[in-house]
């Protein structure tokens, strides 16, 4: 299949969600004893809730929706962060537009930037790099957010920053990597995970072989998936084929955008930027050893952190979560964000008190978008 509607079929879904539910049956699979599925990309839960998938999949599947946002799992210490740069008077502070209206301490950026901050949309760092040749009295610092998806790009705009020498061009990184996180959550003996649907945009960039280590160490099938109904649905068959198996196996089911060793050019630019950080601290997961990655030395110039003296380039203090915001409990798997009591009521998308109400990748957004009022339901949330 070549076409975006060939994976949309509802005669090929059909067939699909059949063979789901003859697996099921074979493993027992049930309401009472699901399967339990995270699927750890937003982009995917989002998916999921568009095309009612979690209604056409048997109640013995129980999809648990991970911590594949990064917009969502960005501490408040780091929105902190962000304002206090953007509020420097020779800064212009530039974003993706998904960072504007998460919450810190004080403010969003959103707010700050009505309050006479210069902070500006952008839609790549390339954006970001060129307000830098126009504006040279000016400090530009892009917020460097985003999985291994979007980190391919900013190595790049350093590169060519470096080379055009300029020097009033800084990236605020965080970076962040998708497996170190996977491996909190299985070491993490509360949760009940027995396989995942892996994130396409990301593996498009490092490949499949990063997540080796859930089928060798731990014993956990892992399909990486597209973001169509079948591809969701094929991945989840091919979850549970596994499982009835007694399998544990990283398949790539993406294998039309997704190559097996990623993308060598993306590779090699993120390479020669950066390196692991020791520690970064996630929303919900605390901190997680060689999770985010920072600039190194050879690029210090480009380094927002080092060059203002701030986040893990200063004294860091630790932001407690507002107080009746369940984002953590949500982002981890622990409570489906019905269960918040703030959902649809203290927390919307128009007055969001947590992040996964306001990115587009978010949880408690999916929920909202393709719920709404019926998501307030109590017997709906059952």
């Amino acid at each position: 299949m070549k076409y975006v509607q060939e994976f949309r079929d509802p005669k090929a879904a059909k067939g699909v969600l059949a063979a789901i539910e003859k697996v099921c049956d074979e493993i027992g699979a049930t309401a009472e004893k699901p399967v339990h599925i995270m699927e750890i990309c937003g982009g995917h839960t989002h998916a999921i809730f568009r095309y009612g998938l979690d209604k056409l999949t048997p109640p013995g599947i129980e999809f648990i929706h991970g911590p594949g946002c990064p917009v969502c799992v960005l501490p408040m210490s780091r929105v902190d962060e962000c304002v206090e740069l953007a509020e420097r008077p020779e800064v212009i502070f530039t974003t993706f537009g998904d960072a504007m209206r998460v919450p810190g301490t004080r403010k969003s950026l959103l707010q700050a930037k009505a309050d006479g901050a210069d902070i500006r949309m952008v839609y790549s760092p390339l954006d970001a790099l060129e307000l830098a040749r126009r504006n040279p009295d000016r400090e530009v610092v892009f917020f460097g957010l985003g999985f291994e998806t979007t980190t391919p790009s900013t190595a790049l705009s350093i590169q060519a920053a470096a080379r055009e020498g300029l020097t009033n061009f800084s990236v605020f990184c965080n970076h962040i990597t998708v497996p170190p996180p996977i491996k909190a959550l299985l070491d993490d003996p509360h949760m009940v995970l027995d396989g995942f649907v892996g994130p396409g945009h990301v593996s498009m960039v490092i490949g499949v072989h990063p997540y080796d280590f859930i089928a060798e160490e731990y014993g956990k099938p892992l399909v990486v998936a597209g973001f169509e109904p079948l591809d969701l649905l094929q991945s989840v068959l091919m979850v549970l084929e596994q499982i009835r198996d007694g399998r544990a196996e990283i398949e790539n089911q993406y294998a039309r955008v997704v190559p097996e060793h990623g993308n060598p050019v993306s590779l090699a630019a993120i390479a020669d930027v950066y390196e692991p950080r020791p520690t970064f601290e996630w929303r919900g997961l605390g901190e997680i050893d060689a999770s985010g990655l920072r600039i190194r030395e050879t690029y210090a110039a480009f380094d927002a952190e080092e060059k203002f003296e701030i986040g893990y380039g200063a004294e860091r203090r630790v932001v407690e979560e507002i107080e009746g915001c369940a984002c953590g409990a949500v982002m981890t798997g622990r409570m489906k964000p019905v269960a918040c009591p703030q959902f649809g009521r203290g927390c919307t998308p128009e007055m969001p008190l947590g992040a996964l109400m306001v990115s587009s990748e978010g949880a408690c957004a999916a929920y909202y978008q393709y719920g709404g009022a019926r998501a307030l339901d109590p017997v709906a949330a059952e």
